[in-house]
Order: C-alpha cells, then sequence, then structure tokens
C-alpha cells in the first residue's frame, strides 16, 4: 500500500463521493423496484464495505437497516472470502442468525473489482413482501420457531461472474407467494449494486484503488474519534432503565439496559432482560445491536459520519438465551416491529439521564405491522399487502412530538390510499389522526393515527402486531403518558375487539380498525404555553374538557378564546397540589 498523505479536505470529499454513490444506489433500488412496499413505502437501504467488509457508508434509509449493516458483511465474508469473489458476484441472504433481521429482509452483496484487485463491496437491503412460511408476508405472531416464518437462503451466490443462477431464483420463488413480485424487487437490488459498482469504478479510475482504501480506512478512524470524543464529554457513571414488552397483562418481558460510560468508551448491557419467547418476539444480536448504534449516536452527534467505526469504542453485552438475543432456532420476524422499539425506548430512557438535553419522551414504541393475504377475486392470483403504521413521536425538551409519523428504528414512508386501493382488493374507510391520544405535557406528545380498512369480497389471512396495548409511551420530567393502541374488527355492524398481536383469518367484507399509540409528553402540563393548548384544540387535537382536565387552560366552547382569569385559577391549584 503506498504511503499517502491524509488531509481533511480531501477525506470530506471522499467522504461525500461514497455517500452520494450509496445514496443513488437507494434511488435505483427504489425507482426499479416492483412491489410497493419499496417503491412507495421505500422499506430499503443501500451500504458500501471497505474489502475487510467494514461499513464505510450508507444511505439515510431506515435505522434498523442501517444499523445492521455494520455487522451483516463481516458474517458474509466468513462463507465467502475475498479470495473466493469475482467480479459480477452477487450474494444473497436472508438468514436472520447470519444478517440479523428477520426473513422478509433479503441482503444482496456484490464485490466491486478495479485491475483485478477488491476495492469495495456493495449492497443493499429490502423487505420482500412474502418470503414463504405459514402467513402471507412472513411474520407470524404465533410463530414458535424460524422454520415457520419463511424460506431461509444462507448465504450463496445468486449471480456468478455476472451470471444469473435461474435455478436457484426458482427454487426461492417457487417457495414465496408472490413469485413475480419477489422477482422484480431482486432485481431491482442487482440493478442497485450495478450502479454502485460502475460509480465506484468510475472513482477508481480517478485517483486509483490504493487511494480509495486508505481513504476508507481513514473514515472509520475519524468516525471512532468523533464518538470518542462525544462520550468522553459525558458524565461518567452507570445509567439504567427498564421497561416492558407485552405477551399479556399478566406476562410482561422485562428488558433491562445499564449503560456505564468511562473515558471515552461505553458498555452496554442487558442484563436482567426476561428469556426468549415461544413466539416471534425474539430479537437477535444484530437488531438489538442496530438499536444501540442508534441510540448513541443519536443521543451525542447525529452528525457523526455513519460507519463501523463510530461504534468501535461501543461494548454490547447481550445474554444468550434472551429476548435480546435468543438461540437457534427461535421465530423473530416481529422483533423487528416490536422488540427492537423497545430496547431503543430503553436506551433513550437511560441516556436522557446523561443527556437530558437531548431526550425524547417515549415515542408510540411500535411499527405497528399490519399485513393482509389471500386471492385476489379481479385476478385468481396471490397478493400480499405489507405496511407498518405511524404513531406519535415523543416530545423533546423544546418542542412537541410530531403526529402520526414513524420514529426511532423506522421512517418508511406509507402507501398512498389510491395506490392500495387500486393494488389490493381493500377499501380504505377512514385514515386520520386520533384526538387525545397525545401525551400532555409542557411540549405534547404526538398523536396517533387510525387505518379502516375493509377486506372486498373474499377472505383474507391477516396479522396484526403492535405493542403499547395497555402499558404506556412515558412521558419525561413531568409529562404524562401518551394513548394506548387499539385494534377492533367490525363485522354486520357488531365490532369485537383483537389482540395486540394476532394472525387469523378474517372474513370477507369485514372491517379493520387499527388504531396505534401516541407519545409521551416532556415537562409539567400546566408548564404549557396556554395559546399552544388554544391551537390544538382550534385544530381538533384536543377538546376543550382535555385542555381544562389535562393542561389547567379554560377555553371558552362558544368563542374559542382562553378564559384567563380560570386559567390561572386552575394551573395556581396544580402548582399547590
Amino acid at each position: 500500500m503506498p504511503n499517502i498523505a491524509i488531509d481533511g479536505v480531501t477525506l470530506e470529499v471522499m467522504r461525500n463521493a461514497l455517500q452520494s454513490i450509496a445514496e443513488e444506489m437507494g434511488v435505483t433500488l427504489i425507482r426499479t423496484a416492483l412491489s410497493i412496499n419499496i417503491k412507495d413505502r421505500r422499506d430499503c437501504s443501500t451500504a458500501i464495505y471497505t474489502p475487510q467488509g467494514d461499513l464505510v457508508a450508507q444511505a439515510e434509509h431506515i435505522p434498523l437497516h442501517l444499523g445492521l449493516m455494520p455487522t451483516i458483511m463481516k458474517a458474509v465474508l466468513k462463507a465467502y472470502p475475498p479470495n473466493m469473489l469475482k467480479p459480477g458476484d452477487a450474494i444473497m441472504i436472508n438468514d436472520p442468525y447470519i444478517s440479523g433481521s428477520h426473513l422478509p429482509d433479503v441482503c444482496v452483496f456484490s464485490p466491486v473489482f478495479f485491475d483485478r484487485e477488491l476495492v469495495a463491496i456493495v449492497a443493499n437491503l429490502a423487505h420482500h413482501c412474502d418470503i414463504g412460511g405459514m402467513a402471507p408476508g412472513g411474520m407470524p405472531v404465533n410463530a414458535t420457531e424460524i422454520f415457520q416464518e419463511g424460506i431461509r437462503i444462507a448465504p450463496v451466490k445468486v449471480r456468478k461472474e455476472g451470471k444469473l443462477d435461474e435455478e436457484l431464483v426458482g427454487f426461492i420463488t417457487n417457495n414465496v407467494r408472490t413469485a413475480f413480485e419477489f422477482r422484480g424487487d431482486m432485481e431491482a437490488q442487482l440493478a442497485a449494486n450495478n450502479v454502485g459498482e460502475k460509480r465506484i469504478k468510475e472513482l477508481a479510475q480517478k485517483c486509483g484503488a490504493p487511494f480509495i482504501k486508505i481513504y476508507m480506512e481513514e473514515m472509520l478512524n475519524y468516525s471512532e474519534r468523533r464518538m470518542r470524543a462525544r462520550i468522553k464529554e459525558m458524565k461518567p457513571g452507570v445509567y439504567a432503565f427498564e421497561d416492558f414488552l407485552e405477551m399479556g397483562e399478566a406476562d410482561l418481558i422485562p428488558i433491562k439496559v445499564a449503560i456505564a460510560i468511562e473515558d471515552d468508551h461505553m458498555t452496554v448491557d442487558f442484563t436482567g432482560t426476561g428469556g426468549q419467547v415461544k413466539g416471534s418476539l425474539n430479537c437477535t444480536r444484530g437488531v438489538t445491536l442496530a438499536c444501540v448504534y442508534y441510540a448513541v449516536k443519536a443521543m451525542t452527534d447525529p452528525e457523526i459520519p455513519s460507519n463501523g467505526g463510530a461504534f468501535r469504542p461501543v461494548e454490547v453485552i447481550t445474554p444468550a438465551g434472551t429476548v435480546v438475543n435468543p438461540q437457534f432456532p427461535a421465530a423473530v420476524s416481529n422483533a423487528n416491529i416490536n422488540t427492537s422499539q423497545r430496547i431503543t425506548d430503553c436506551m433513550l430512557g437511560a441516556m436522557a439521564q446523561v443527556r437530558p438535553d437531548r431526550a425524547m419522551a417515549a415515542c408510540a414504541g411500535t411499527m405497528s405491522l399490519l399485513t393482509i393475504g389471500g386471492i385476489d377475486p379481479r385476478t385468481g392470483t396471490y397478493y400480499s399487502y405489507v405496511e407498518t403504521y405511524g404513531g406519535g413521536m415523543g416530545a423533546v425538551h423544546n418542542l412537541d412530538g410530531m403526529d402520526g409519523v414513524h420514529t426511532n428504528m423506522t421512517n418508511t414512508r406509507n402507501t398512498p390510499t389510491e395506490v392500495m386501493e387500486m393494488a389490493f382488493p381493500l377499501f380504505v374507510n377512514k385514515y386520520s389522526l386520533i384526538p387525545e391520544s397525545d401525551g400532555p405535557g409542557k411540549y405534547r406528545g404526538g398523536l396517533g393515527l387510525t387505518r379502516e380498512i375493509v377486506i372486498l369480497d373474499h377472505e383474507a389471512h391477516v396479522t396484526i402486531s403492535t405493542e403499547r396495548s395497555f402499558t404506556e409511551p412515558w412521558g419525561l420530567f413531568g409529562g404524562k403518558p401518551g394513548r394506548n393502541s387499539h385494534c377492533l374488527l367490525e363485522q354486520d355492524g357488531a365490532v369485537q375487539v383483537l389482540p395486540a398481536r394476532i394472525t387469523t383469518v378474517i372474513p370477507a367484507n369485514s372491517k379493520i380498525i387499527y388504531q396505534t399509540p401516541g407519545a409521551g409528553g416532556m415537562g409539567a402540563p400546566w408548564e404549557r404555553d396556554p395559546q399552544d393548548v388554544l391551537r390544538d384544540v382550534m385544530e381538533g387535537f384536543i377538546s376543550v374538557e382535555r385542555a381544562k382536565t389535562a393542561y389547567g387552560v379554560a377555553i371558552n366552547a362558544a368563542t374559542l378564546e382562553i378564559e384567563e382569569n380560570e386559567t390561572r385559577k386552575l394551573r395556581q391549584e396544580k402548582l399547590s397540589a
């Protein structure tokens, strides 16, 4: 390796060059994908690695995916070390016990060679709408082992020296319900890697492969230095937090974390967390690491470049056989949806003690999954609708939480109602925010949302997976919790309550009513600016009565004006209490 002097300006130019390539890969994947889940909801991520498998650049897509990226490639290179890779190869994998995610998340990796030298590895991860298994969508809540969740793909070359292995592709698509859609999305993944390969070769043509490799390593070192500097600024000590996953009102799964900060190093210990369960809430170590990395970066310096070097100073202890590091063959599909969010809640709750200026109250705490699948009566073919729904965002120290958005470990978009009704035999009866689902506070938590879907002219296999149905999204520093989630089924005018997690068959022309959680507030509610309370009343977010009881603000319902004397009296009573 030649001796090349490193300078800050060139480092930033090279960092942005690789970041731009990763972003262009993401655009290519989204624009060429076949499924709504990728082309509309953007449930995918892209990244670039060093030849040794260290993450060096990634597009700003899904936090859960991005946090997984530093660990996946190392595992893949154990099966396919660099001497087994050739130009034109592409490796596919979805096994959670290797890749870390759940089965619908299929990863594709491609080596990039220049002058016969391995310069980099480009990669992407995309959530496919079906992966086989016992229920459409590949995320049945009643699975007790991973074999029930779908087809497992160990690291395998789906493309060899530029030639697609049609026999392998046929084997995979023969085991999924929506084969045509799977094939289309897989080819979009290959196309995205092709773009990344082309752009890196162009970069190597300009400055040479050794130059790129040296600066890749320096990018990792730079992120490590910045992270160590931020950790060193924190007060040393041990900061603990505990939260719970819901298995039933009498059966809660504790998630415990203790964060030890010493000098420029951080140890995150999940000792005391509940054991793995007979269900799909078990969270692989890879996903747990993603949650830790996200929370640490968010609470230290979000501007630190997202690469493997940033997390060298962070040690993570995940006891084997627990819900944060299960042993094979535990089912894992719904951990991404729910457990990952609770791990993040715990991390943020603990770090709020050392960085209150960056703290955020609990968000919805779930990605609120809904999958609907069956035979489309219009075409006679299988369909699979997959979507996660937004909820409330927790309030921060100087701002209200956003309403009806994805938070923390996910940031996918929604499926537009018009697109959904054209693509699937479904009718959206209602899609709106939920009034009074906020967590009261000086800064209130965000509102949850509701969607009402009618299943048209056929029975369908449905999976609902949400959280916070009886445990509440907590507030901070005097803030109050947000509203719980609620799931209902309406048939022939009768309404029944559904569990927060269920995989079942729903009769034709039934209506699913899905209501996601709100979020916690920040600071005492009676410290909220009365004008902000009035604005929420005028927007229809809260009622006149809630303004009075929760925030201590009296509003004349006829004129929608603040009654100042009554408000002062109410707030004085709050302070006296």
